[in-house]
């Protein structure tokens, strides 16, 4: 999730956060980050979902075509004997 960064680093980091905002703030900004993490996470499923409800419905409009083309194909040669 974070990438390259290694305990150290999330260490440094979360000091120099606790010096700038304070003791008192930083539950405050925590739950703040969470919520929008949270919020990040559930909308970019909702867009994977919909993705991927595209791609099938389009899968499905090809098989359809396919079919009715081939039944059109059929119609065609009974026709013709």
């Amino acid at each position: 999730m974070f990438g390259n960064i290694g305990f150290p680093e999330i260490l440094l980091i979360l000091a120099l956060a606790l010096l700038v905002f304070g003791p008192k703030k930083l539950p405050e900004i925590g739950r703040s980050i969470g919520r929008a993490l949270r919020e990040f996470r559930r909308t970019s499923d909702e867009i994977k979902e919909k993705i991927e409800e595209e791609i099938q419905a389009d899968e499905l409009k090809d098989i359809k075509d396919e079919i009715e083309k081939g039944i059109e194909g059929n119609e065609e040669g009974k026709k013709d004997s």
